[in-house]
């Protein structure tokens, strides 16, 4: 053990000696703090998970070892009474040597004994006070900290060394906590020392810092206490059975563990022995814990339980750990939008002291260690939503401080979760965790418990349904209630009696009239059964309701019983509307949910089974709906109820992947052997039957079921496939014992066997699968997959009958390898290749192959040239003698292999290279040996490399251009070409040409040879502080290179200050490097200095910026002018500062707007790209979006401004205040956005015109007179361009683009420019006459334009006569109009001649009427005409634009007008509603068609599966008598209301089609006839074709919905 701190022996103040010694603990942490190095620091703080800019400080802290000792006691990772955080992680790391010292100062100077258990006290004040001390720490001064320890009379001895500390105020905090100076409670003798020393500032400053820190304080013990109070009603009331009401649990009382395993980093199921060790076993790296399990396996009672511990601290849980713990069952938090709101509805009380900021503050406290449950995932109402705040978190987008575990059924895993997530798994109860909970939470009595596991074990498939926890609780308690438990055969049978019971219990409390009515209750449960089924398949699983509707929809005494009995629970809950106080706006409500999921998904799979075989399109729907593994026990308890169902749902789920196995347990739910179950068997039995590891006891028992059940009734099974599931063969019973303890006789129907089994088989595990295979009569083959046989087993061991029976053992599924019975060897079937690979790609199987065959190959001496193995080696075993790969299979020594290929990622270590140097020690004839893609050790000891190969001069070279080989008898790498003076490692190398250079760049390093410059272009990934080398993107390490002269930086993009310090990190690792330069990226503006190694600047290392031509002043951290014709350049070329830029990048570009003023570079052109917020007349600057402010720049001499939108007048000026500031500026332009028509003169300032700045405005080519604040034309062209494109006056439009337009036209006007087109888009409000202009609906007045040739009007629906008459007004204003174009609108068939002025006429003024000219109004005669005839089939649809739409229905009205005959006309989805007056029809574009007189025929078909009011409907018969011609209407598509007489059409024929022209129904006397039957519509047919009509509207909208999704 290290030497302990010495102990003080101070003088006080008055020459006596100081008697006490600081306290134990203090001293602990003193000795911890001298044992800590910085690596030791930073896997530390990996292993904790505390946050980057934490681990950053403790990374540039002076004296990182003592702040580390402080925030691990703040943490709670060290303790006066428990150390074991800290033990713990120091043993993860693999630092066991200090976890041995640590342990043992524990034992001198705390008081902790290692053999008892420790319950650490939780301190509320640890977090907060640690965060006040290390503020504390930053405020101290040198000189303060001196006179401080002055006052509080501290010895010389003592003030000398904190004077000499690295870190003086951090180590002047500690010694003043140890003295009562300050404590978490009360810091007054600090802050009255530091008013004596006049130091008011400082004081006032860290009163304001304790004062925090009592404020979070407070209110964290505030709402811990609120939390703990919720949470005990939650795990205080737990109901085994549901109706068992008079008797709750509390969940510690009724827990059990469950077998539990966690996943491992490769994938692998581990067994976890506690639910203690959840978090432990992801060692610090995962900040999420995913637990899954099948339904009814106790991952709600589990996360209870651990609510339990944290409530009531219980001391060997780590779950009373965390300071704060969240449980929220997702069943409730459908539409909730945060967890504030979630913790405000759902766990804290109504008169809640804690404010939502307070909440906010402490969720958002790193420092805090805080736990989130999530209950119940794959109830969650809003899972199908990307973006809910739980998606949030478990993505860890939001709170990534926070550890979060989540429970959910296997089949409904978050899709996405962040890359710290773990993941454990519930496998059920054993038979001692059955046991445990009958004497725990039944009866005490033995014989009761011995009788009802008896009972239990005596029926194999009840034993196995109740491995999940709920089946064996609610069986426990009714199998002590009942003396004789039914022979329960499957899942269904089970739960039906379980149903019964509850009904039995509460049916035995009342009269015999009662009893008869809740019989009737629980038999009849259909709208039970179909809200259930409802609400399990719809787009949200919602499983919550509003006790009143329930009451309402089911009736008081049916769902008083359901109550009762407990299937429904009722559950009280708050409402609080946002934003109101917490007081005034709580409202209590009653939700129900069922007992249990599982209860929910029995009474929807009666649905199910009730209407499988009725309704086809219900069960299609669902089965698409519905992935049966999300609701596994509605398929299977629906085949349990129906066995006709059964057969179609098993040929559905066999289709889905990995469905034979859940259609076997469909199967076996049918608990009579009929000819539908055999027939379904043989299906089944037809394709491969898999027996899994991974799979139920009840899985496994049916398949062996269904096995035996094929062998008795002689149905061939095509192929056993037993995966991963043997252990061994039982010889006395002739069975295969299967892993779970199962056995499997021997089937005599099965063809044949295949086995998966992973890493090498012995020579007795072969046999057990031979000897089960002679029981299998009927078998004729058996294959090995994924494992590795032995070359050879002697012929004596072989069973001869399966010679006899000429059985085929093939290994893996290439067959390249079989096994021969008659000769007891491997035999290959095909050649080896020349060069034999194995890849980290390749399948287990594949793998298993290739060494079979090199076993092959070596037992009968085939020479083999080459052997790869590509990164798949996991380490040499020296037992076997063999390379164990990761796929766990292991690859003996062949001695026919001439060369070894390693191709391996990283550095390898000299472990690694050792392990590969005896592997090739057992390939006897193996000469060389050669490594690709990673770095070897510079050197090995040459003791420990194995003389025979030396002996045997085999050759270890370095691909790919083996500039590097390594020399076993110097055990040393040798360069065997010479370095270049410039030595590059690019991004565009392979990962073996960069492991190549970076050994050279080793062996130059150790034999000293200078390197004239090293390049590292886009190949940077960190610095590792560990190992002291740069870490490259392809996870090779360049350590540092001392014999590099110059080093370059090539990266692109922007390159943060910790990068930056990283690259100087690696700088200073190389001791010859004296210059280091960065191109083609973005660096930091300035460094903090502190944070600059002195070591550079001792060796006045040059630091360029290439980019600029910038060298950095590395004692200041900034950047000075190095080359200034690289900036002249620059600044030639014009500047741009735009939104889309980073902050870097723009915090570059103002600096070298600084640089250029500071060397008098004029800059030509500064470019400002939507980036401006305003300018900030206090430091003269414009403030950009960013934030960052640009202070005007003299040497600018042109400013581009280009903006979006609409640009105000005020920030116009704000612009012009900066070009005001910039002295040299000449020119400023607008581009892009909309600026104000004028700007007040008197807003102008005065220097701009003196200077003459020019202002422009390049999007309409004008330039301003600033003396006016008026635009002027500057550039014609540009004017002469916008008016021949024409121009558009828009209702959408601002009233600032409004008003540009304008102006413009006054411009053409003025300027003699004729304008194409002008559009007024929806935005015409009236004709004023007094100023004879068109009024707009912003207000605005656009006079009279003699410029413009033509003008379009848009407009919607039908114009009057007065607005037609409006716009010709204005027509007639602009001298020039030769055309107006109305298009989207309908205009009046006829307008009076004596109403339209003459002079339109007198201009041959053309009125087109839509763009597709088929309707003209004729000024002359005052009417619309046709341009077109009309077809006989006219057609007006849905999807017609509206101007399409207008231009039929005017051309129908002038028809009408001249009483020509319209054939017919049909709606096609356009038909909306019908006019107030029934003299029109309303479409869907606001378009109304009027009554045609000359109508003959009319159809209207409605948008898919609409159902038409009364008021509709009689409305369409009150249009159709309008129309004097009209023989036939027809109504397609859509559903009429039912009237007992329908109006009579005395010459029309009414048709209805309900689903598009099947089922045709004719009007005829009131009543609707036809159908199948052409009889007369009764109510009750009707209410059959009401049905029938909205389910093939729901089937067909669903099929376009995925028709839709796959598009």
């Amino acid at each position: 053990m290290a030497d302990s701190p010495s102990t003080y022996e101070a003088i006080g103040s008055e020459g006596q000696q100081r008697k006490s010694t600081p306290p134990a603990f203090w001293r602990f942490k003193i000795a911890l703090s001298t044992i800590l190095t910085i690596k030791v620091i930073l896997e530390l703080a990996v292993t904790f998970g505390y946050p980057n800019a934490l681990v950053d400080e403790l990374q540039g802290a002076s004296d990182s070892a003592l702040l580390m000792v402080m925030v691990m006691e703040g943490r709670g990772q060290i303790h006066p009474t428990d150390i074991s955080p800290l033990l713990g992680a120091l043993e993860d790391t693999g630092h066991h040597g200090i976890a041995t010292e640590v342990r043992a100062w524990s034992l001198e100077y705390l008081d902790i004994n290692p053999g008892k258990e420790q319950k650490p006290k939780k301190s509320l004040e640890l977090s907060s006070f640690g965060r006040f001390k290390i503020a504390l720490s930053t405020a101290l001064r040198e000189q303060t900290i001196q006179n401080l320890g002055a006052l509080f009379e501290y010895p010389r001895a003592l003030m000398d060394e904190i004077r000499n500390a690295k870190n003086s105020a951090l180590l002047m905090t500690m010694h003043m906590e140890e003295r009562g100076q300050i404590q978490p409670a009360d810091i007054s003798p600090l802050l009255t020392a530091l008013k004596d020393l006049r130091l008011h500032g400082v004081a006032s400053d860290v009163e304001d810092q304790f004062n925090e820190h009592l404020r979070i304080t407070g209110k964290m013990a505030a709402f811990i206490e609120e939390l703990k109070e919720t949470c005990h009603t939650l795990y205080d009331k737990i109901q085994p059975i549901p109706y068992i009401k008079e008797k709750l649990y509390s969940v510690d009382k009724v827990f059990i563990e469950v077998g539990m395993e966690h996943c491992d980093s490769r994938g692998s199921w581990k067994t976890l022995s506690s639910y203690r060790g959840i978090f432990s076993v992801a060692k610090g790296t995962s900040r999420i814990q995913v637990i899954e399990g099948e339904p009814g396996y106790g991952k709600s009672t589990l996360a209870l339980q651990l609510v339990y511990d944290w409530c009531n601290e219980v001391s060997d849980s780590p779950f009373c750990k965390p300071d704060i713990l969240i449980f929220l069952n997702l069943r409730q938090l459908g539409g909730i939008t945060s967890i504030i709101d979630a913790i405000e509805q759902f766990l804290l009380p109504r008169d809640s002291s804690v404010k939502r900021l307070d909440v906010e503050q402490l969720l958002s406290n790193r420092d805090i260690r805080i736990l989130v449950i999530f209950d119940a995932y794959d109830e969650y109402p809003d899972q199908h939503i990307e973006d809910t705040f739980v998606t949030q978190i478990l993505k860890e987008k939001m709170l990534r401080h926070v550890d979060v575990l989540l429970t959910t059924r296997s089949s409904c895993i978050p899709p996405a979760c962040g890359s710290r997530t773990g993941c454990i798994r519930l496998t059920g109860f054993d038979e001692g965790a059955r046991e445990q909970y009958v004497r725990k939470a039944v009866t005490g009595d033995d014989e009761e418990v011995q009788r009802i596991l008896e009972q239990l074990n005596t029926n194999p498939i009840l034993r196995d349904i109740c491995q999940a926890p709920l089946f064996s609780v609610m069986y426990a308690h009714v199998a002590h209630e009942e003396e004789e438990f039914h022979n329960i055969r499957s899942v269904t049978g089970f739960f039906e009696y379980m149903i019964d019971c509850f009904h039995s219990h509460a049916q035995n409390k009342v009269s015999d009239y009662k009893r008869e009515q809740l019989q009737m209750f629980a038999d009849n449960h259909h709208e039970l059964d179909k809200l259930a089924f409802d609400s399990l398949t719809g787009a949200n699983q919602q499983i919550l309701w509003d006790k009143e509707v329930l009451i309402k929809k089911f009736g008081a005494e049916f769902y008083g019983l359901y109550t009762d009995i407990g299937i429904l629970v009722e559950e009280e809950v708050i409402n609080r509307s946002r934003g109101a106080k917490r007081a005034q706006s709580i409202q209590y409500r009653t939700e129900v949910h069922f007992y249990h999921k599982l209860f929910c998904e029995w009474f929807a799979a009666c649905h199910l089974a009730e209407r499988v075989t009725s309704f086809q399109a219900l069960f299609r729907n669902f089965c698409k709906r519905v992935n049966p593994y999300d609701l596994q026990f509605v398929y299977r308890f629906a085949c349990g109820i129906n066995p006709a169902a059964a057969k179609r749902i098993i040929k559905l789920v066999q289709k889905k992947p990995d469905g034979d196995k859940f259609a076997v347990l469909c199967a076996l739910e049918q608990e009579e052997n009929t000819e539908d179950v055999l027939s379904t068997l043989r299906d089944l039995v037809s394709r491969n039957v898999y027996i899994r590891e991974n799979d139920t006891r009840l899985l496994q028992r049916t398949t062996v079921q269904l096995l035996e059940l094929a062998s008795q009734k002689e149905i061939p099974v095509t192929c056993l496939m037993l995966d991963q599931s043997i252990d061994k063969f039982d010889v006395t019973t002739s069975c295969m014992v299967l892993t779970s303890g199962l056995s499997l006789p021997g089937v005599s129907s099965v063809m044949k066997l295949d086995v998966t089994e992973s890493g090498n088989m012995s020579e007795d595990q072969c046999l057990q699968v031979l000897a089960f295979v002679k029981e299998c009569r009927d078998m004729i083959g058996v294959s090995f997959d994924g494992c590795v046989l032995p070359v050879s087993i002697p012929t004596e061991r072989i069973d001869h009958s399966l010679i006899t029976r000429d059985v085929k053992v093939s290994c893996c599924s290439d067959n390249k390898v079989e096994f021969n019975l008659r000769s007891g060897k491997l035999e290959n079937k095909t050649e080896l290749p020349d060069d034999v690979c194995f890849g980290s790609s390749d399948t287990v199987a594949e793998q298993a192959s290739t060494i079979m065959q090199l076993m092959v190959a070596s037992a009968d001496k085939i020479p083999v040239p080459c052997l790869t193995l590509g990164g798949c080696i996991e380490e040499f075993d020296v037992t076997t003698s063999s390379m164990v790969l990761t796929s766990g299979l292991s690859l003996p020594g062949v001695s026919s292999v001439m060369k070894l290929n390693v191709t391996e990622s990283g550095n390898m270590s000299e472990d690694q290279c050792l392990q590969v140097l005896a592997f090739v020690k057992e390939c006897r004839d193996m000469n060389e040996v050669s490594f690709s893609g990673c770095v070897l050790p510079v050197s090995i000891p040459t003791e420990r490399i194995d003389q025979s190969l030396i002996t045997r001069n085999v050759k270890v070279s370095c691909r790919p251009n083996n500039n590097v080989l390594f020399n076993l008898r110097s055990g040393k790498l040798e360069s065997t070409t010479k370095l270049p003076d410039d030595v590059y490692i690019e991004s565009g190398h392979t990962v073996a040409e960069r492991a190549s250079t970076i050994m050279q760049l080793m062996v130059a390093s150790a034999d000293k040879i200078p390197v004239t410059c090293l390049t590292l272009d886009q190949c940077i990934d960190k610095f590792d502080v560990t190992t002291s080398s740069m870490v490259l993107t392809s996870g090779l390490s360049l350590p540092g290179v001392s014999s590099v002269m110059k080093l370059k930086v090539t990266e692109s993009g922007n390159m943060s200050e910790d990068k930056y310090l990283q690259v100087l990190a690696f700088v200073k690792e190389c001791r010859d490097t004296n210059e280091v330069s960065f191109d083609g990226c973005i660096l930091p503006t300035t460094i903090p200095a502190r944070r600059i190694d002195t070591t550079l600047i001792r060796r006045n290392v040059k630091v360029s910026y290439t980019r600029y031509g910038y060298k950095m002043k590395l004692e200041l951290g900034q950047w000075e002018v190095d080359d200034v014709d690289v900036i002249r350049k620059l600044c030639s070329d014009g500047l741009t500062v735009s939104r889309d830029h980073s902050v870097l990048l723009q915090q570059s570009t103002i600096l070298l707007l600084e640089k250029s003023t500071q060397q008098n570079l004029p800059v030509t052109c500064l470019m400002l790209d939507r980036c401006i917020d305003k300018f900030d007349v206090t430091n003269s600057s414009l403030v950009l979006t960013s934030g960052l402010s640009l202070p005007g720049v003299s040497s600018v001499m042109k400013l581009n401004v280009t903006e979006s939108g609409n640009m105000s007048e005020d920030k116009c000026l704000d612009v012009l205040a900066f070009v005001k500031e910039s002295k040299d500026m000449n020119e400023v332009s607008f581009d892009g956005c909309i600026l104000p028509t004028t700007i007040p003169a008197r807003r102008i300032d005065t220097t701009l015109i003196r200077r003459n700045v020019k202002v422009s405005y390049t999007r309409y080519g004008y330039k301003m007179k600033l003396e006016l604040g008026q635009w002027e034309v500057d550039d014609v062209d540009v004017i002469q361009k916008l008016c021949s494109d024409g121009l558009t006056v828009s209702r959408d439009h601002s009233v600032l683009l409004q008003q540009s337009t304008i102006l413009l036209l006054e411009k053409s006007t003025q300027q003699n420019i004729p304008v194409t087109c002008l559009t007024l888009d929806q935005c015409i409000d009236k004709f004023d006459v007094t100023t004879s202009s068109m009024v707009f609906t912003s207000g605005l007045s656009l006079p009279g334009v003699s410029s413009v040739m033509k003008l379009k009007v848009t407009e919607s629906g039908i114009m009057s006569e007065d607005q037609c008459l409006q716009v010709l007004a204005f027509v007639k204003e602009c001298e020039d109009m030769n055309e107006v174009l109305f298009d989207g609108c309908v205009l009046p068939v006829s307008i009076p001649t004596e109403r339209i002025d003459h002079s339109l006429i007198t201009r041959n003024v053309k009125v087109p009427c839509c763009a597709n000219n088929k309707v003209e109004f004729n000024l002359r005669s005052g009417k619309l005409e046709s341009k077109t005839e009309l077809p006989d089939d006219v057609r007006i649809w849905s999807k017609d634009t509206v101007a399409k739409q207008a231009s039929t229905i005017m051309q129908l009205m002038v028809a009408s007008a001249d009483k020509i005959p319209i054939t017919m006309v049909r709606l096609y989805g356009s038909f909306s509603s019908v006019g107030s007056d029934s003299l029109s029809l309303v479409l869907h574009s606001g378009l109304c068609l009027p009554r045609l007189s000359s109508l003959q025929q009319l159809w209207i078909g409605t948008e898919d599966g609409r159902e038409v009011t009364v008021d509709e409907w009689t409305g369409i018969l009150n249009y159709a008598k309008n129309c004097q011609l009209l023989n036939k209407l027809e109504l397609g598509r859509c559903l009429l209301p039912w009237l007992d007489n329908n109006p009579n059409l005395d010459n029309t024929k009414v048709v209805w089609y309900p689903e598009c022209r099947v089922d045709q129904y004719i009007l005829q006397s009131g009543r609707w006839q036809g159908g199948n039957d052409d009889q007369v519509l009764t109510r009750k047919a009707y209410a059959s074709l009401v049905t029938k009509y909205r389910e093939y509207w729901r089937d067909y909208e669903w099929q376009e919905q995925r028709r839709a999704e796959r598009e």
